[in-house]
């Protein structure tokens, strides 16, 4: 339904959504007003209920719109009606059919949480200069942020790139999205991306970059948590996009890490590799792990998921099997490692970590690269794309050395496992 206030101050639509199963269309309502009508979104509340949910959405009028679109410094709220009249009804039958399509609709794409991303600091931070600072800072730019889930490692990709941004002194407003884990939800983000009129987009993980790099060939797209992004189909090479594609690679030490496996536990066998079909990033790192496990003379496993539901039951049929699980930067694995680490420590099965998230959940012991410091790459390149025209179809794919990687221990895990760490700190 409407609830429509004459001209003043505030309107108010609301549009009502079976089981909250339809939150994307809160994000496309937000477009809709956006584009067609000269209010700033202030406010979105969701009610839960038993059958329906209501989204409220309050907005509220821009005189410096109108001035500036118009050129006339006296505001008449008579003029500004009249103009924006059909634009106006225009929306409002936009949101009655979201309201309709919503309340009729008994499935969706996405989980509840999968495409509407709450507020972050950052975002809330960098729309409130954006509304009032860019004629005294400079030129203001947009950045969409599309993350693939929440995760540690992603996260502080994220806390870089935006640390990068903030020391860089431009005025940019930031828009972040969270699709946790949701494929399609990631289709939907980016289409709405891509659809904003961003400058650039920031997209996380090999998933995301996908998506987003589906949707255009026109605006800069910015990757990070990718481990290979030629081989993900995103870039020509990684010397040389020749694309609208560049970023940071999180190709980690896979043979060094394997190398710890063989320091701390001679006597292994047989190591179990744990990662998910459905990330071509887990795939290549799975092959190189199975490289240094064959030259390593030690025989290996696949267990693969293809959700986060099914790492309890894959992971629990690995007991008896393997001496040891290696797990690579997955981002399905990395966001259920708490499962993954409680059945391997209670069966005394050491895990080798591909990222220091990893370890933080549980896992015994990595050597890999710092996600913020990938993160804060990533984010110098946007800046130098933005602020200094760089061409970017000839900006590589930057990684971190080896000597940059760090070495992160889980004591308390090496505890319960009654493993003797003490060999790494002779290294």
């Amino acid at each position: 339904g409407q609830n429509l206030r004459r001209w003043g101050r505030y309107i108010k639509p609301v549009v009502i959504l079976h089981k909250n199963r339809h939150l994307k269309l809160c994000k496309m309502l937000i477009l809709c007003f956006n584009a067609l009508i000269s209010w700033e979104i202030k406010e979105i509340k969701l009610t839960r209920r038993k059958m329906c949910s209501k989204i409220a959405v309050n907005l509220k009028t821009k005189k410096e719109f109108w001035r500036k679109e118009t050129g006339n410094a006296s505001w008449n709220g008579g003029d500004v009606m009249r103009k924006t009249g059909k634009m106006l009804a225009a929306a409002m039958a936009g949101v009655m059919a979201l309201s309709m399509a919503g309340c009729s609709g008994n499935t969706g794409s996405g989980t509840e949480s999968g495409s509407a991303a709450p507020e972050t600091k950052q975002e809330a931070s960098s729309e409130g200069k954006a509304g009032e600072g860019a004629s005294d800072s400079g030129e203001e730019f947009k950045i969409g942020v599309l993350q693939l889930t929440q995760h540690t490692a992603l996260d502080k990709v994220n806390e870089g790139f935006v640390a990068a941004i903030e020391d860089s002194g431009l005025n940019v407003q930031l828009d972040q999205q969270n699709a946790s884990g949701d494929q399609s939800a990631c289709q939907t983000i980016a289409q709405m991306l891509v659809d904003s009129g961003n400058d650039l987009i920031f997209a996380i993980a090999t998933p995301a970059a996908q998506a987003v790099a589906g949707m255009t060939d026109e605006i800069p797209i910015v990757v990070s948590a990718v481990t290979d992004p030629a081989e993900s189909g995103l870039v020509e090479s990684n010397e040389k996009p020749n694309c609208n594609v560049t970023g940071t690679s999180d190709l980690t030490p896979v043979k060094a890490q394997i190398d710890l496996l063989q320091k701390l536990l001679p006597d292994a066998r047989t190591v179990g590799i744990l990662y998910s079909s459905a990330e071509a990033n887990s795939e290549i790192q799975a092959e190189m792990a199975k490289e240094a496990l064959e030259e390593a003379g030690i025989q290996y496993k696949d267990y693969t998921v293809s959700s986060t539901n099914e790492i309890q039951t894959v992971v629990e049929s690995m007991i008896g099997n393997v001496d040891a699980i290696y797990t690579p930067t997955d981002n399905t694995i990395a966001s259920g490692y708490a499962t993954v680490a409680m059945i391997a420590n209670e069966n005394k099965i050491p895990t080798i970590c591909g990222e220091s998230g990893q370890v933080d959940e549980g896992g015994l012991v990595t050597y890999g690269v710092d996600y913020y410091e990938l993160g804060y790459m990533a984010g110098e390149q946007a800046v130098d794309i933005l602020a200094n025209g760089a061409d970017i179809a000839s900006m590589p794919i930057e990684y971190m050395d080896n000597a940059d990687c760090e070495l992160k221990i889980n004591e308390d895990t090496a505890a319960e496992l009654g493993i003797d760490m003490s060999v790494l700190e002779e290294e």
